[in-house]
């Protein structure tokens, strides 16, 4: 658990920005140097802890390999290989970590990048947007806002109306089609 904070502390303390919700570096700083067991984000100016916490050798036994070196230690699939890429049935996309509702097939289309794309999440509510300077680029990561897990990233050259690409590991979503059965 300590070495979750203090790697998602030093992560979000290195990013100075966050597009929709702003980080709140003095309860960050405190995970980081072991002193606060919880790990927080403010959300549209108000502090807020993550409403799912869990300790990383939980997270080892709820996920897959796969699943846990992409959502906890922020890797990336292999471009045109994940199950959701051309994925096109009609339902809500969760995060698979912990289940949050993340994306709906309404917002789904085809980027040709190599990932599951969506020009807006569900709901702003549900992730959080934050600068990754990672693998000398800058870009903006996506989080869940329920469990911090890596998502992805966005960028703007998606399609209106939102001119957003969010641009998703397949790994880190489940889906449940629009009958509730989940894939």
């Amino acid at each position: 658990m300590k070495y979750i904070l203090m790697l998602a502390a030093l992560l979000i303390l290195s990013s100075p920005g966050c597009r929709a919700q702003s980080c709140g570096d003095d309860d960050l700083m405190k995970a980081r140097e072991g002193k606060s067991s919880t790990l927080k984000h403010r959300q549209k100016g108000e502090l807020t802890m993550l409403p799912i916490q869990k300790s990383d050798a939980d997270w080892k036994k709820e996920l897959s390999a796969e699943e846990y070196r992409v959502l906890r230690e922020k890797g990336t699939e292999i471009a045109f290989t994940g199950k959701y890429y051309k994925h096109d049935a009609d339902g809500v996309y969760r995060c698979a970590g912990c289940g949050a509702e993340l994306f709906t097939s309404h917002e789904k289309y085809h980027s040709g990048s190599g990932w599951p794309s969506f020009y807006a999440p569900r709901d702003s509510k549900s992730i959080i947007i934050r600068e990754d300077r990672s693998h000398g680029m800058v870009r903006e990561e996506v989080l869940c806002a329920a469990c911090g897990g890596h998502l992805g990233h966005v960028f703007d050259d998606g399609p209106q109306p939102t001119g957003l690409r969010y641009c998703i590991n397949s790994v880190s979503l489940d889906f449940e089609s629009k009958d509730n059965n989940k894939e």
